[in-house]
This record gives structure tokens, C-alpha cells and sequence, in this order.
């Protein structure tokens, strides 16, 4: 009998069913992270408006609303938190928002960078792991020609678990927010890390239901 593979590489990687809600919530403090130490300009987001079109139970929702004036939510499951929308197919109309952000199905993550440049005004920023950098298809299909402004990788695991946040959870998953600023360092995007700052932005609260 072969013995189970259980190395952290190993375990931390994540397959899916094509069907699947891919039900992987973000801990709030690696959004306060995109807001803090990516976007900047905290007090400038008083006045903007934000679309998280994949809100899950309102993890990511939560910590942006610190920040914008107004936070629209929706997901194309229903977890009783937000309106059930599909992102891909619902009618948004384009610029709608000034900023959308969101962790977007991975499989379906392209397609959220392409329908979230038509709704924002301003920009689009999508947590993702780090190897969506590559493949020759995403290379042909959005970098090429839609490149971020930036890509800025975490310095800090940030776990995720499916179906819930966990401050106990580890990962061997690499993630980082790619962020593109419409009008800014076109076709030359800026490399940047998350410096660690989990311990600084995790809130009491940030692990309890968003959705009670």
C-alpha cells in the first residue's frame, strides 16, 4: 500500500470540479493589505464606489466598506448574504463602479479581469494565487494586451479554507493582488510585495460569521 503524500505542497493545493462555488473565503486583513499597502489613497476612497461581484458571506465585503463610501455585493451562489448575480452575465452596466475587487473563482478568473475592466471606472483588483501569472493562454488572452499596473505578491501566506476563515488555518499557497489602474504605467506594471501585516490589520471580529 502506497503511503499518502501529505507534504504542505502537496496538501495545499487545490483542485475543483468545473461546477464548483470554489468556496475559498479571504481572511479580512489580506484586503485591508490590497487597501493599505497597493491602492493607498485610503482617504480618496471615501468618495468611490466598490462592486465585490464574488462576495461569498461578505469576508471581503466587510473590510472594504471600511474604506469605500459604498460597497455593492453579490455572488452568483446564494449564502444568504447578497444578492444572487452571476458576475459574467448580469447586466452591469459599464463603469458602473469606480473600483471592482473581489478573489474570483480561479478557473473563472480571467473572465472576471475582462467583464471587471468594462464595469470600473477607475480599476480592478483580484486576489489570486501567484501562478496566475502563468500560461501561454492568459498571457495571449489578458497580459498581453491588458497587463496590470501592478503585482503585488504577499510576504505572508494568506490560508484560506474552504467554506469558512480560519486564524488557525496554514497554507503552502502563494497569493498576490493584481491590480490594474486604468490609465496608469500602461504596459508596464510595477512589482510590488505586501509587506507582512497580518498581525497589524486582523480586527476582532474579522472570523466570525460577516453574514449574522
Amino acid at each position: 500500500m502506497s503511503k499518502q503524500n501529505t507534504s504542505h505542497a502537496v496538501m495545499a493545493q487545490r483542485y475543483e470540479p468545473k461546477d464548483s462555488a470554489d468556496d475559498f473565503p479571504t481572511p479580512p486583513w489580506a484586503t485591508r493589505g490590497l487597501i493599505e499597502h497597493v491602492i493607498g489613497d485610503v482617504e480618496d476612497l471615501r468618495s468611490l464606489t466598490c462592486l465585490e461581484p464574488a462576495c461569498g458571506r461578505g469576508y471581503m465585503t466587510r473590510p472594504l466598506s471600511e474604506y469605500f463610501g459604498r460597497v455593492d455585493s453579490a455572488d452568483a451562489h446564494d449564502y444568504g448574504y447578497a444578492p444572487i448575480r452571476d458576475f459574467l452575465t448580469y447586466p452591469y452596466e459599464a463603469q458602473s463602479h469606480d473600483w471592482v475587487i473581489t478573489n474570483p473563482p480561479f478557473r473563472l478568473a480571467e473572465e472576471f479581469v475582462e467583464r471587471a475592466l468594462v464595469v470600473a471606472r477607475k480599476g480592478v483588483a483580484i486576489l489570486a494565487r501567484t501562478v496566475f501569472l502563468e500560461s501561454v493562454g492568459r498571457y495571449n488572452g489578458i497580459f498581453k494586451d491588458m497587463p496590470p499596473s501592478k503585482f503585488a505578491q504577499f510576504t505572508e501566506r494568506v490560508p484560506m479554507v474552504k467554506g469558512r476563515v480560519d486564524p488557525k488555518a496554514s497554507t503552502a499557497t502563494g497569493y498576490a493582488w493584481f491590480v490594474w489602474e486604468k490609465g496608469a504605467n500602461e504596459g508596464h506594471p510595477r512589482l510590488m510585495w505586501v509587506p507582512p501585516c497580518r498581525k497589524i490589520l486582523e480586527r476582532d471580529g474579522d472570523y466570525s460569521s460577516a453574514s449574522n
